[in-house]
Formats: C-alpha cells, sequence, structure tokens
C-alpha cells in the first residue's frame, strides 16, 4: 500500500518540478512584505499604544501568519486541483485504470499537499528568522505543526472539491470560511476579546488551534488549552476529512 501511494505522490512531484519556481515568491516574498506592512509599521503603531499582548506585535503576528499561510495553502491545493483531477485532467480516472486504489490515489495527493504545506511554512520560519521574530528553538516545530493544520484543513476540502459540480464553489468556500477564519481565529489579535458566539466558532476552527502552537512554538509560552488538546482537535480534523473524503473519491472512482 504504502509503495502505492509513494507513485501516486511521485506524479504530483514530477508536475510540480514545472511550477516549483512560482512558489518560491509565495513562500519567501510575500511573507516578507506583508510583516513589513502589518508587523513593522502597523505593528509599530500598536506597540506605542497598547501592551495587552504581552509581546512586540510582529512577534504575535508572525506566527499567526505562519498557520494561516499553511490553511491557504492547503485549502488552496485542495480544490481546484482535486476538481480538476475529476473534470479537467481526469488524472485520477487514469491512476486508477493501473493497480492503484481510490486510497492511494488520495493518499498520494494528500502526502503532496502536505509536503506543499510543510516548504511554504518552511519558508515563512526562515523569513521570521530574518526578522527576529523567533524566541525558543521550539520555533523548528512549527513546521509540523504546519503539517498537522494542512491535513486538518485539506482533508475536508478533498471531500468538498470531489463532490461539487462546479469550481465556482470554491470562491465561495473562500468567502464565507478561509477569509472568516483568516480574520477571526487569532492571526491578528486575541480572540478573547471577540464576543462569545464569534469565539466558540473560532475555538472550533483548525486555524485557531494552529496558531496557538505555532506561536506556543515561536515565543516559548504555554498554549491556551495544552499540548495535547489543541493537538487533538486537529486531529479529529484530519480523521473525520480523510473519511469524508475517502466517501467522496470512492463515489466518483469506484471501489
Amino acid at each position: 500500500m504504502a509503495h502505492r501511494t509513494a507513485l501516486a505522490l511521485e506524479y504530483h512531484l514530477v508536475s510540480y518540478k514545472r511550477t516549483w519556481r512560482a512558489s518560491v515568491f509565495s513562500s519567501f516574498a510575500l511573507p516578507a512584505m506583508f510583516l513589513v506592512a502589518m508587523g513593522i509599521t502597523v505593528g509599530h503603531y500598536i506597540d506605542e499604544r497598547s501592551t495587552s499582548i504581552g509581546v512586540p506585535y510582529l512577534d504575535y503576528l508572525g506566527p499567526g501568519l505562519l498557520a494561516s499561510t499553511a490553511l491557504q495553502v492547503a485549502v488552496a491545493d485542495s480544490t481546484w486541483p482535486v476538481f480538476g483531477g475529476f473534470n479537467w485532467t481526469r488524472v485520477y480516472h487514469a491512476m486508477r485504470a493501473s493497480p492503484l486504489t481510490v486510497g492511494d490515489v488520495l493518499r498520494g495527493h494528500l502526502a503532496f499537499v502536505t509536503l506543499r504545506v510543510a516548504l511554504s511554512s518552511i519558508g515563512f520560519l526562515v523569513v521570521l528568522a530574518l526578522f527576529g521574530a523567533l524566541h525558543s528553538w521550539w520555533a523548528l516545530t512549527t513546521p509540523l505543526v504546519s503539517m498537522l493544520l494542512g491535513v486538518a484543513c485539506a482533508a475536508p476540502c478533498f471531500a468538498f472539491a470531489a463532490r461539487t459540480e462546479t469550481d465556482g464553489a470554491f470562491a465561495v468556500l473562500f468567502r464565507v470560511a478561509v477569509v472568516p477564519m483568516t480574520l477571526f481565529a487569532g492571526v491578528f489579535f486575541p480572540v478573547e476579546s471577540l464576543p462569545v458566539a464569534a469565539r466558540l466558532l473560532a475555538y472550533v476552527s483548525p486555524l485557531w488551534h494552529g496558531v496557538e502552537l505555532s506561536r506556543a512554538a515561536t515565543l516559548g509560552t504555554p498554549t491556551a488549552w495544552g499540548l495535547p488538546a489543541h493537538v487533538a482537535v486537529l486531529a479529529v480534523w484530519c480523521a473525520v476529512g480523510y473519511v469524508l473524503a475517502v466517501r467522496s473519491f470512492t463515489r466518483k472512482l469506484g471501489d
């Protein structure tokens, strides 16, 4: 099974060889520009007027942006590419014509998305180091956190992309899920300042748990709920999303 999954992964890696250069910009230049725009300029304004977060705003914002980048990479690579695999290139059908099973096809692509998230998080981590925003050796674990967060977000998106009839649904997904999570899941400010209902939604979202773990790692501070609780919530998202994705892929590709 692992060998066949590796073969499915190999297809995506070979395809990525033709497009990897474009991802370098998003992994390094965009985080640097965003950190300058928000962490330094806006952050200087916040640091002068508020001490409620306890650390410089750049140090607070950086790990939040790292986690939100993992979210966005995971969702982007798990929507249009998956939909295209079924409806445009039909590469999934070609794989199923080989000895690969539905599980092999799904796991191979999901592994590739996880690798993409890891590479993006490593690039962001390098940028944070250059800005002096890392304060603990635990920061080296943030790519692992990003990978867990990536699977937690990607697996449900695989299921959604396999079942939707039009790629226009992905724009709605970004508007009603990705953007609200990015704005209100602790990336830019503590969720404790939100109303109770909005705070509960943040606690349910995978991004808040990824942000808490990433921020704790880069700052060397405890997490809000403790490490096991955050990991457990993300693991539930991964497990449920994977089960739904298997069912959706099986429905499309057969047993």
